[in-house]
């Protein structure tokens, strides 16, 4: 089976006046730079006829094909099935909305292909967007770069470029496609750009996603930061902070005794409170309980990640001198 050149992966959600327009203009740049290609719509739920137009679009060119969701998983979702459909040597991902511009599609194309990166990512650089999308959009932006310290303006983009190699060994849930990205990274896809794209203003139907984005947006973010770092060494953040915990609950629980003892035997000098009437004293035994529970759970959590463990914890992205059937050791 000969693969085509580009995967486009398109997640549509109630997009029915967009799909035909876009399948031609998608069409007309593939022709023009003479591309092998396929489009995957993914339609995440739609209650509109976004699947009957899919339908005819894939009647009159098998190009272009589809997925049909029984209810809206979410974008993150769509663009999973997507990447696992995909058998082209290039994933370009783009909203249905028309506001991505296909023209970009063959500058992205060379990017990865001759110039090496492993993800390209769209760069909005001029919005049509209100300032209540743009102010916080720039916010996050700002801090997923010092997070992550990837330098790119525009996480959020869905105009983005990838090798097939990091899509079939990144795997994206919940909200974490607007930290694709962070994810590859952490999986070892290093070579990372982005290119300033074209945003055009809506034609067709109206946004799906609301403020609430940027709220589930932080938690993402801080979730796939500690799961990244952490996954494998889960005993380093848990260790660290009981150990931290417990040595300070020692401290001044021994700085409590010893006041104590001083008074009773050797300053003679009455303390006119008992240990136990010391708030301080309680603050101390709740710092040492609170850093034994931490240990614990870093072991535990060293334990779980022991029986997950497992080969696709290393991504083998090349093989030489090897039976295809031969089990490689990590």
């Amino acid at each position: 089976m000969i693969h085509p050149e580009i995967s486009v992966i398109i997640p549509a959600k109630d997009e029915e006046e967009s799909i035909p327009e876009l399948c031609q203009w998608i069409s007309r740049v593939m022709q023009a730079h003479g591309f092998s290609y396929e489009v995957i719509f993914i339609d995440d739920g739609s209650s509109d006829s976004t699947w009957e137009q899919i339908l005819k679009v894939n009647a009159a060119d098998e190009r272009f094909k589809g997925v049909r969701f029984n209810r809206n998983f979410g974008k993150s979702a769509a663009l999973q099935t997507g990447f696992r459909a995909a058998k082209g040597k290039v994933i370009i991902t783009m909203d249905a909305d028309m506001q991505d511009s296909p023209d970009e599609i063959p500058e992205l194309y060379r990017m990865v292909t001759q110039d090496g990166y492993h993800l390209v990512s769209g760069w909005k650089k001029k919005r049509h967007d209100p300032l209540s999308k743009t102010i916080p959009s720039k916010f996050f932006n700002y801090v997923t770069r010092k997070l992550s310290g990837i330098p790119l303006h525009d996480f959020n983009c869905g105009l983005k470029a990838y090798q097939a190699s990091v899509t079939r060994n990144i795997t994206v849930y919940g909200e974490m496609h607007r930290y694709i990205p962070v994810i590859a990274k952490w999986a070892g896809f290093t070579k990372i750009s982005e290119k300033v794209v074209e945003h055009r203003e809506r034609k067709f139907g109206t946004t799906k996603f609301g403020l609430e984005r940027f709220i589930n947006g932080f938690l993402d973010l801080l979730s796939i930061t500690f799961v990244s770092r952490f996954r494998q060494k889960p005993m380093h953040f848990f260790g660290t902070l009981g150990t931290i915990s417990f040595l300070i609950g020692f401290v001044f629980t021994s700085k409590v005794i010893w006041d104590k003892m001083d008074a009773l035997y050797f300053s003679k000098i009455p303390i006119k409170r008992d240990i136990t009437d010391q708030p301080l004293f309680f603050l101390a035994l709740v710092a040492i309980v609170i850093g034994v529970q931490l240990f614990v759970t870093g072991f535990l959590a060293e334990m779980i990640s022991m029986q997950s463990f497992s080969k696709r914890d290393y991504l083998v992205i090349e093989k030489v001198g090897m039976d295809a059937t031969e089990k490689v050791s990590n």
